[in-house]
This record gives structure tokens, sequence and C-alpha cells, in this order.
């Protein structure tokens, strides 16, 4: 008579995460070259079958300024003012830096006239006012770190603006 025979069973191995990402890779390769033969095999009757069609790139789109929204003087100002601080540039402690502009800069800059430009500084100053306790636009601009909240209120200037018809 025979001795029973012990069965003995190794402990599953646990892979890495690199090992499955290798495991994983080579089984899609596998996939891969099997939809491949079978696109082969499929499209072999068609002449004019190229097994991995050309892809074209659909032509580069160049974004362009949209038409200024608000028909009044002083609302338009505050709102090219918004568009060119945006595509020149944002500066802090001065009126100027190269292209770039503070809030006072940039509505001198696209203003018609000096009296528009003044009217477009105090509905900004209401504006920021609002929400924020300050002496001036040129302290609060200097106490900004980026041109996100100077292009916030110049939207909401421009709006304002708009609102009182201005």
């Amino acid at each position: 008579m025979r001795a029973p025979t012990e069965t003995i069973t190794a402990a599953p191995v646990e892979l890495d995460f690199d090992a499955r990402l290798v495991e994983v890779g080579l089984v899609m390769d596998a996939r891969l070259s099997l939809a491949n033969l079978s696109f082969e095999v499929d499209t072999a009757h068609i002449e004019s079958a190229d097994p991995i069609p050309e892809v074209v790139a659909p032509p580069r789109l160049v974004p362009t300024i949209a038409p200024c929204p608000y028909p009044t003087s002083i609302a338009a100002t505050l709102h090219q003012a918004r568009v060119r601080l945006e595509t020149d540039g944002w500066c802090a402690g001065q009126l100027r830096e190269g292209e770039q502009r503070c809030l006072i800069g940039v509505i001198r800059a696209v203003a018609g006239s000096r009296r528009e430009a003044d009217d477009a500084r105090d509905v900004l100053d209401e504006a920021i006012r609002r929400d924020f306790r300050i002496r001036s636009i040129p302290e609060w601009n200097d106490q900004q770190r980026d041109a996100r909240l100077p292009l916030l209120y110049l939207d909401r200037a421009a709006s304002l603006a708009h609102s009182r018809g201005l």
C-alpha cells in the first residue's frame, strides 16, 4: 500500500505596480496585434484599404476678439480696458511697464478723452468700493498679486456703467 502524498500549493505571488503594468502592456500588445491582423484579413479584398488610415488634424483656430457688448461709451471704454489689460498684461506700482499697464493706465490708454477716462475711473472706483475699503484705485491695484481681480472689477464696472446708461 502506498503512503498518502501531501499536496503542497505555493502561496500566490503578489505583483507590484510596475509588474502589473508590464503584464497589462503585454496583454494590450497582443490584443492590438490581433485587431490589426483581423483588420487586414477583413479588408484584404479591398484594393485601396489602408491598414492605418491617415489622420488629418483640423485647421488651427485663431481666437478673435469678440465685439464690444456695450453700446454706451463709458461701459465700452471699461470693456476695452479689460480686453487690453488681458492681452497686453497688467502691472502694479506704476502706470506702465513696457506694454503692461495698471488699471488707471489702461483706462487712460483706451479712453477717447480725459473726461471719458475720469468717468470710467469713477465707475470703477465705485465697483471696487462695493467690496473693498480702499483709498484709491492705484493703491488697490498695487495690493493685487495678479490680474484676476483687476480684470473682474473692470467687468463689473462695465456692467454697472451699462446698467446706468453711461
